[in-house]
């Protein structure tokens, strides 16, 4: 189906590298949970460039009005975040970092690299623009036989951190800006929504076989540029979850799709953009008396009910276009976005909502319009931002019988994406004069490609046979955010069972998750300890579940308090082997009756007694071993 419909899809992968520093300043790259002690308030303001064009998602940033308030952590920023200091020259580790990565891929460097500025004028950065270098060009990939060519490798700087959002103001925090990033672009060749997730699932496992990235929430986002034959090319931007990615690339297929089939459908109608008036009309005197809450409370606060007419839409707001979203969420979406209102009705669902039929045919007299072919929208708001709203509806209504637009959107979680912002033009980029070029000399592309780890192949191989995972669990490893902690605890405890470390991180974590725990308050270094109480004998693995389970609700315990807490403080085989004897002889009785097919019955009580707190496989050999010697002596 996807190929029939001309499907394209290329990723851009942003993934957070784990360095000492950030990229323009000597600050930690850490994020903090406390309040930054310092508070900036900002306006920006979209500029011309050098040809003298204006950006147009930058003109729209401008036109929200809105403050930027930006909390500064002293511990992980400085003068350098807040636009107060000139950035220092490129972080070395990051820009190797990034050189390993563009050669893993395959990628040439280029022979100097010039940091550009791009305009951001959202208020994720202090400057109005975002830092970016290019790193490397080509290189590819391989996902099921097929090649992927990587376009361009680029290290940039990472965004603030929003933290709220009002009518008036966003609140960011500075711990993150400045953090190194890599993106990855991959050319638009990938045709279906599997080979997407394959495509992402491939550069995330290079990127760790490489290390060096941040992981966790937050420091993986993937955008995804989609379109279809006829369609309109889409930035999809934010997906944070790899299995999130075939959902969205289905889902905007067929949005697209849908929105084609709108497309023929009004112009079979003869509806053209020039029949679309957009005369707005205030019918806030229809619904003094109406039993709808939300437009009885818009009036009386004195605001204002305000509608257009739509000549030619009936039936055609109501058509579904993604899971629960239909073309009257995509006017919705316009009118959030360019008036900052809450929503709109528009007559394909109503009546409803406590508007009456009475209402709306009044709303149809008073616009002109023929309820048997036409539709409307309302908006009830303040007068200037219901304006504003019902404009940009007006505007998107014009497009539909028309084309399909390129936008960017951002992506829900369930798949689905809402209109954010148009597409930014390419002259938000311009040099960036305060930082020095850097020379890319051979010597030091001899060094990095020394230095590079094994290919994830030659990995999957060693943890299948030398270390003795399945290959479904190797499979699983060689994908996980904490490989290189795997290669880590399997090197450090040679005593403890590769596969135990393998399925505690990867089956176990997730195991865990799913049932609600919150399993991202384990760190690495609650893993280690684990594996090292393993290791001495002091923790069964069959107790592992338990203890991850109390420290990801106490992440500020340790293993040993979990243990203490838990009472799963490991017995030695010797107890367990005089408590089994105590036990045989207590149910001597019953013990002769049953037979060999007493270990089942002497199980279940030993275990109750001593779960966790010795190898359940040890306890059964000593529950065999002990019933055969009694059964012996009789």
């Amino acid at each position: 189906m996807f190929k029939e419909i001309g499907l394209k899809v290329g990723i851009e992968f942003h993934q957070m590298l784990d360095t000492k520093e950030k990229l323009f300043c000597s600050c930690p790259t850490l994020l903090v949970k406390e309040p930054g002690e310092a508070i900036i308030r900002r306006r920006l303001r979209a500029t011309r460039s050098e040809l003298g064009e204006v950006d147009k998602a930058a003109l729209l940033e401008e036109a929200k009005g809105k403050e930027y308030v930006y909390e500064a952590p002293s511990k992980c920023s400085c003068l350098v975040e807040m636009d107060e200091e000139p950035p220092h020259n490129l972080n070395k580790e990051a820009l190797e970092v990034a050189l390993k990565i563009a050669l893993a891929l395959k990628a040439k460097p280029v022979d100097e690299i010039h940091v550009m500025r791009k305009i951001v004028i959202d208020g994720s950065n202090t400057t109005g623009f975002q830092r970016t270098a290019l790193i490397a060009l080509g290189g590819f990939i391989e996902v099921e036989g097929k090649k992927i060519p990587i376009q361009t490798i680029c290290l940039e700087e990472d965004a603030a951190r929003k933290i709220s959002e009002t009518d008036r103001e966003i609140v960011y925090k500075l711990d993150r800006l400045g953090i190194p990033l890599i993106e990855i672009a991959t050319a638009p060749v990938i045709e279906s929504p599997k080979e997407a997730e394959l495509v992402a699932a491939k550069i995330g496992q290079l990127l760790r076989v490489v290390g060096k990235v941040k992981r966790g929430l937050g420091t993986i986002r993937q955008d995804l540029n989609i379109s279809i034959r006829g369609g309109g090319l889409v930035e999809i931007k934010g997906v944070q979850y790899l299995e999130l990615i075939s959902k969205v690339v289905e889902y905007e297929a067929k949005r697209q799709l849908a929105l084609l089939d709108v497309m023929k459908e009004l112009q079979r109608r003869g509806v053209t953009p020039d029949k679309i008036k957009g005369d707005i009309v205030d019918v806030t005197e229809i619904f003094r008396g109406t039993k709808c809450k939300i437009l009885r409370n818009v009036i009386k606060r004195g605001e204002k009910v305000l509608a257009v007419l739509l000549p030619g839409f009936k039936g055609i707001l109501g058509r579904e276009i993604q899971p629960g979203r239909r073309v009257g969420t995509e006017l919705a979406d316009y009118a959030k976005v360019w008036g900052g209102v809450r929503g709109l009705f528009h007559s394909d669902e109503l009546p409803k909502y406590g508007i009456s039929e009475d209402e709306v045919s009044a709303v149809f007299a008073k616009l002109g319009g023929d309820p048997s072919r036409d539709a409307f929208v309302i908006i009830a708001e303040d007068e200037e931002r219901a304006r504003k709203a019902l404009k940009a509806v007006v505007e998107r209504a014009r497009l539909l019988p028309i084309k399909i637009p390129a936008e960017t959107r951002g992506a829900n979680l369930d798949g689905t994406s809402h209109y954010s912002r148009p597409r930014p033009g390419a002259a938000r980029m311009y040099p960036e004069t305060d930082i020095r070029p850097v020379r890319v000399t051979d010597d030091l592309l001899k060094k990095l490609e020394k230095e590079l780890p094994e290919p994830p192949e030659v990995k999957y191989q060693k943890f299948v046979s030398k270390l003795g995972l399945s290959e479904e669990l190797a499979r699983k490893i060689l994908l996980s955010y904490r490989l290189d902690l795997f290669e880590k605890i399997v090197q450090k405890y040679s005593s403890v069972s590769p596969t135990l470390v393998a399925s505690t991180i990867e089956n176990t974590m997730k195991s865990l998750q799913r049932e609600g725990v919150p399993v991202e308050n384990i760190t690495d270094e609650h893993l280690d300890e684990l594996f090292a109480k393993v290791s001495e004998g002091k923790l069964a693995k069959e107790s592992i579940p338990l203890v991850l389970e109390f420290i990801a609700r106490n992440p500020s315990a340790t293993i040993a308090d979990a243990l203490r807490e838990l009472k799963l403080e490991k017995v030695s085989a010797e107890e367990v082997r005089a408590y089994v004897r105590a036990l045989i002889d207590k149910l001597s009785d019953e013990v002769k009756e049953r037979g060999e097919r007493a270990d089942k019955m002497l199980m279940g009580l030993v275990m109750k007694k001593y779960r966790g707190k010795l190898d359940g496989a040890m306890i059964y050999r000593i529950v065999k071993e002990e019933l055969r010697n009694f059964l012996k002596l009789q």
